[in-house]
């Protein structure tokens, strides 16, 4: 769907993000690691894992709405993109963003998709996981699984859509190797990469969508991605883009302000090429709980196991142990 369904003042908004980003280009290398307030940010090559550039990449998080991409992957896992949804009265009943989904409405699951990965639709995002498990509670079972055979430790989800829960988290780190498995989904890719796109129910209703990720507007070789916010997990973005013959994925968890989004994520890709094409060591920026700087460590090459995150906490606990007796002196 092009840009045609877009309003005027959408328009004048994306002329604002486009000189925005005008700037950005001019003085993101004058932005420097401790300057991102983000709780926690990553950069990987997808071909590799190997992180490239990160801040606090290990750390659990919220993860907010970014919880879509795996509802997406599982949904399509189980079934088909043409089949038909009918939202239930529990799916409606879901708080959410608009459009407000209708019980009895229905959707085809590939819609549905839409509505739950461009406009972060609760709603949607339930009704796929009825749909596919008859409940929430089995299908969130199903996401536990997908987690599992992904290989990722640190990442566990308690619903469909990513609203708060305890006992919902994932890391920087982990989240980025969630997005490179989702680019394995044509039907994720083709969605993601969707600026705008009209969605009709069977009863003829239709509600225009304009994606979340306004990085698409700006950059032909942007892949997608997937935002999130709650007041817990603050501003967060995970992407992808094509930089030369790599394909670079970047998470931001945890960021203060929405805007700040676009301009970390630029700032993490600028540093991921410097590193892949300076050949020079990756750096892990490792902040305290105040997002002051306490640690910058060197890695030579992929650091993916328990123990290096647990060396990664220690040396942490170290430098901390450190600032405390410099204070007290």
């Amino acid at each position: 769907m092009t840009l045609n369904f877009i309003k005027t003042e959408d328009f004048k908004k994306l002329a604002f993000l486009f000189s925005f980003f005008l700037v950005i280009g001019l003085f993101s290398e004058n932005v420097k690691a401790e300057d991102i307030r983000a709780k926690a940010a990553v950069v990987i090559d997808s071909n590799s894992g190997r992180i490239l550039y990160a801040k606090n990449p290990y750390l659990r998080l919220p993860p907010a709405s970014t919880t879509k991409l795996l509802t997406a992957m599982v949904v399509l896992d189980h079934i088909r993109p043409d089949a038909v949804v009918t939202i239930s009265k529990n799916a409606s009943n879901v708080q959410s963003v608009p459009p407000r989904l209708i019980a009895g409405e229905k959707y085809t699951v590939r819609d549905l998709l839409y509505l739950s990965l461009m406009r972060s639709v609760n709603g949607a995002a339930v009704a796929l996981a009825e749909a596919v498990a008859g409940d929430e509670d089995r299908f969130v079972m199903m996401m536990n699984e997908k987690v599992r055979l992904l290989g990722l430790e640190d990442t566990r989800f308690i619903n469909s859509s990513g609203l708060p829960g305890r006992g919902q988290y994932t890391t920087a780190y982990e989240l980025a190797l969630l997005m490179r498995a989702s680019l394995n989904y044509p039907d994720i890719v083709e969605i993601i990469n969707t600026k705008a796109k009209e969605i009709s129910n069977g009863n003829g209703r239709q509600s225009l969508i304009k994606n979340t990720n306004y990085i698409l507007w700006m950059n032909d070789d942007h892949i997608g991605g997937k935002t999130g916010y709650t007041r817990a997990a603050g501003h967060c973005l995970v992407s992808a883009e094509r930089r030369g013959e790599n394909v670079l994925i970047t998470v931001i968890l945890g960021d203060i302000k929405r805007d700040d989004l676009w301009h970390n994520t630029l700032y993490l890709l600028s540093k991921a090429e410097d590193t892949l094409r300076l050949n020079t060591s990756p750096i892990i920026y490792t902040a305290d709980v105040k997002h002051r700087p306490v640690l910058f460590t060197s890695v030579k090459k992929k650091d993916v196991s328990k123990k290096s995150r647990k060396l990664t906490a220690k040396m942490k606990n170290k430098a901390k142990k450190s600032v405390k007796a410099k204070k007290s002196v």
